[in-house]
């Protein structure tokens, strides 16, 4: 439960920044695609999807935290639920279009990207930690 109500307060503390990504992606757009236009329905579900999608991940954030769970574990669930949100979303926005051979190509850039994001996290903690440790020894 300490950890549901963790994950509930990180995803609340920054699920308001789905909806600027968002905006930020149709400004893109604004510019690149010549009379650009968008439905009510368009950017109602834009807000709504980014705002769960920044929810998601940010709350996912605490399965790394979990110190009775092993690195594998936490790490699997964190990257299967944040993967799951932006696939969706990606989607439900038409971003990318529903094609195995499309959802295969994101699914692959997005491995990559998640496993450079974590090693570069987790070389910078650890050598953080040996330099703490050098300094008490």
């Amino acid at each position: 439960m300490k950890y549901f109500k963790e994950f509930l307060k990180r995803g609340f503390a920054f699920a308001g920044l789905g909806p600027v990504i968002a905006g930020m992606i149709y400004l893109i757009l604004s510019f690149t695609i010549e009379d650009f236009q968008l439905t009510g329905v368009q950017v109602f579900l834009a807000i709504i999807s980014t705002y769960l999608l920044a929810f998601v991940q940010a709350g996912a954030s605490v399965f790394n935290q979990i110190e009775s769970w092993p690195l594998a574990k936490s790490l699997g669930i964190h990257l299967l639920s944040t993967y799951i949100a932006y696939v969706l979303c990606y989607l439900v926005n038409s971003w990318i279009p529903f094609e195995p051979i499309v959802v295969l190509i994101f699914t692959g850039v997005f491995l990559i990207t998640y496993f450079i994001i974590w090693l570069t996290v987790y070389l910078i903690i650890k050598q953080t930690s040996k330099k703490i440790n050098a300094k008490l020894n």
